[in-house]
C-alpha cells in the first residue's frame, strides 16, 4: 500500500488544515474516493449502493484536547460511542456542551469509556438523560473516579448555569442514572459487548484505571481491531504502571496533547520544582500549585513526602484545599495493585506516601478561607488545574496580585482558561467580574504532565505491528501539535496517519 506524505514545512496551521483536508478528499481510486462520508449520510445508510464498511466519527475531540466523543459504527449496523467528555475552557458549561449531539442517541448500542477525566466523562450524564440506556464499559476503578467526577461536575455546573441565568446541562439525577448502566471490565480479558464486537483493555498508564481500549470487530474469518488509546501516560511514571504496547491492530485513534514537543527529563523535573519551592520560601511567600484532582495531586504529594522524608526542603505548611482530591486519594490507596514495583515496595516498607507532617487537608469552605489567615510561608494545592473553577480561583484572586507569591503550573492549559492566560504572561485578568493585576511570579513544569510527549508518542505507535497498521489518526491535541505527530509517523515510521475533520466518517477497510 503506498503511504501518502504530505509536507507541511513551510506551510502555518490554517494551510496546513486546508492542505490535509484537500488530501483527504483527492480520489486516488474509487475506493479513494468512497472513504469518508457525512455523519448524516453514514447513520442514513444512503452513502453507498453496496454494503457499509466499518466508519469512524470523530463527533468531537478534534484540533483541541478536551471533549473526547468518537462513534465506530460497525458493517452490521452497531453503533459504539467511545468517551462522551466535556468540552472545556473558561467554563465547563460552554455553549459547545449544550449543543445537540452529532448522531441519535436511542440508536447507540455501547459506549466505552477509556479514563474519568472530566473531558472523557463529562458529558455522559447528557447522553442519558436524552435517552441512552445501553451499557457502559471501563475499568473498576475508571467507574469509581468517574462518580466522584460526575457528582462534583453536576455541582459546578449547577452554580454556573444559575449565575447565567441558564438551565444546567444536567441534574444530579442524570448523574444518579448513569451508574445503573456501568458494568466494569478487567484488564487482559477479552469480553463480547455485541454480536461481533469484542473489547480488550490495556493500561495506559495514565491515571489510576486508565486504559486503552481494542475494539475486535469479527466478520467470519475476518478481524479488524481498532485501538482507542485514550491519554497515554508519561511513563515511567512516579506512581503508575508503564503505559502498555500496542501490538498488532489495523487503525489507531491517538493523544496528541504533547505531539509537538517534549518534556523535562525527570531528574530535571524534580530539581525544578524543589528550585521553586526554596526560592518561595526564600521570599517568605505563598506558593499556589492549582492541580487536578486525579493523579496530578496525588503525584505531587507522593513526591512532597519524598522531599520531607529526604530533607530536601524544611517543614512547612502544605494545605490540599480539594475535597475532591482529598477523595481521590483515598481511592489511589485503596488499589495499590496498579502502582508500579518501585512504589508498592515503598508501601510496603511502612510509608504513607500520601501523607507527612504539616500536611493538612481541608474539606469545608471555612477551612478553606482560613487558609489565609496561616501567616508566612505557605504551600496551598487546590483544584482545577487549569483553574476553570474550583477553589484556587479564591486563592489566585488573593495571590496574583503579590510579587512575593508564585504560582505554579504543572499541567496543560486548554485555550480560553485562566491558567492558559497566566501561562502566555497575561498581566492583567479578570477573575469573578473583577480585574486583577499580575505581580506574582508564574512558573511553568510540564514534566509532571501525565501525557507522553512528542518523542514517546512517536516511540509508542512504533511499538505497533508496522505491517498491519494502515493508519494512524491523531486526537485531542491543538492542530500544531497533532499535526506535527502525524508528520513524524508518516516520516519516520511511514505509517500514514492523518488529522481527522469532525464530523466527518471515515471508513475502515
Amino acid at each position: 500500500m503506498r503511504r501518502t506524505i504530505v509536507s507541511f514545512a513551510r506551510l502555518g496551521i490554517q494551510d496546513i488544515i486546508l492542505s490535509i483536508s484537500k488530501a483527504s478528499q483527492k480520489p486516488n481510486n474509487r475506493q479513494r474516493r468512497s472513504n469518508r462520508y457525512s455523519a448524516s449520510e453514514i447513520n442514513d445508510n444512503r452513502a453507498l449502493d453496496k454494503p457499509m464498511k466499518h466508519t469512524l466519527t470523530f463527533c468531537s475531540g478534534v484540533s483541541t484536547v478536551t471533549g473526547a466523543n468518537f462513534l465506530l459504527k460497525t458493517s452490521s449496523g452497531h453503533n459504539i460511542l467511545v468517551d462522551c467528555g466535556m468540552i472545556q475552557g473558561l467554563r465547563i458549561a460552554a455553549e459547545d456542551n449544550r449543543q445537540p449531539f452529532g448522531y441519535d442517541v436511542s440508536n447507540i448500542d455501547a459506549l466505552l469509556v477509556t479514563h474519568a477525566h472530566l473531558d472523557h466523562v463529562g458529558r455522559i450524564p447528557k447522553l442519558v438523560s436524552q435517552g441512552y440506556k445501553g451499557p457502559i464499559y471501563s475499568t473498576l476503578q475508571t467507574r469509581t473516579l468517574a462518580e466522584l467526577v460526575l457528582n462534583d461536575a453536576v455541582r459546578i455546573l449547577g452554580m454556573e448555569a444559575r449565575s447565567q441565568g441558564l438551565e444546567p446541562l444536567y441534574q444530579e439525577s442524570d448523574v444518579q442514572a448513569v451508574f445503573p448502566l456501568w458494568e466494569t471490565v478487567p484488564y487482559h480479558q477479552s469480553f463480547k459487548v455485541l454480536e461481533g464486537v469484542e473489547i480488550f483493555l490495556k493500561d495506559a498508564g495514565h491515571i489510576l484505571g486508565s486504559s486503552m481500549i481494542e475494539v475486535r470487530l469479527l466478520e467470519g474469518s475476518k478481524e479488524t481491531i481498532v485501538l482507542f488509546t485514550g491519554d497515554l501516560g508519561n511513563s515511567p511514571a512516579p506512581l503508575l504502571r508503564d503505559t502498555e504496547t500496542v501490538g498488532s491492530v489495523d487503525y489507531m485513534i491517538m493523544e496528541s496533547v504533547y505531539g509537538d514537543r517534549n518534556h523535562e527529563a525527570r531528574a530535571e523535573r524534580d530539581n525544578k520544582l524543589k528550585k521553586i519551592i526554596l526560592e518561595s520560601i526564600a521570599k517568605r511567600g505563598t506558593l499556589v500549585i492549582p492541580s487536578f484532582s486525579i493523579d496530578r495531586t496525588q503525584v505531587l504529594l507522593y513526591e512532597l513526602n519524598n522531599m520531607v522524608e529526604k530533607n530536601q526542603i524544611p517543614s512547612i505548611p502544605i494545605f490540599l484545599d480539594s475535597p475532591m482530591a482529598a477523595q481521590a486519594t483515598e481511592i489511589y490507596k485503596n488499589n495499590k495493585e496498579l502502582f508500579n514495583d518501585r512504589v508498592q515496595k515503598q508501601i510496603d516498607n511502612g510509608d504513607d506516601i500520601f501523607s507527612f507532617p504539616r500536611l493538612k487537608i481541608t474539606v469545608s469552605g471555612d477551612q478553606s478561607r482560613d487558609i489565609e489567615n496561616t501567616s508566612g510561608v505557605k504551600i496551598i494545592i487546590a483544584g482545577s488545574g487549569m483553574s476553570v473553577g474550583g477553589r484556587v480561583i479564591s486563592h489566585e484572586e488573593r495571590y496574583l496580585p503579590d510579587s512575593n507569591s508564585t504560582i505554579l503550573l504543572m499541567g496543560y492549559q486548554t485555550v480560553g482558561s485562566l491558567g492558559r492566560e497566566l501561562a502566555e504572561g497575561s498581566k492583567k485578568i479578570r477573575i469573578q467580574s473583577k480585574n486583577i493585576h499580575v505581580k506574582a511570579k508564574i512558573e511553568t513544569l510540564y514534566g509532571y504532565s501525565a501525557h507522553k510527549d512528542g518523542d514517546r508518542l512517536l516511540e509508542f505507535v512504533s511499538t505497533a505491528d508496522i505491517k498491519r497498521l494502515k493508519r494512524v489518526f491523531p486526537v485531542m491535541g491543538e492542530p500544531k501539535a497533532a499535526m506535527h505527530i502525524a508528520q513524524r509517523i508518516n516520516d519516520e515510521l511511514g505509517i500514514e496517519a492523518l488529522m481527522p475533520e469532525q464530523n466527518r466518517a471515515y471508513e475502515l477497510d
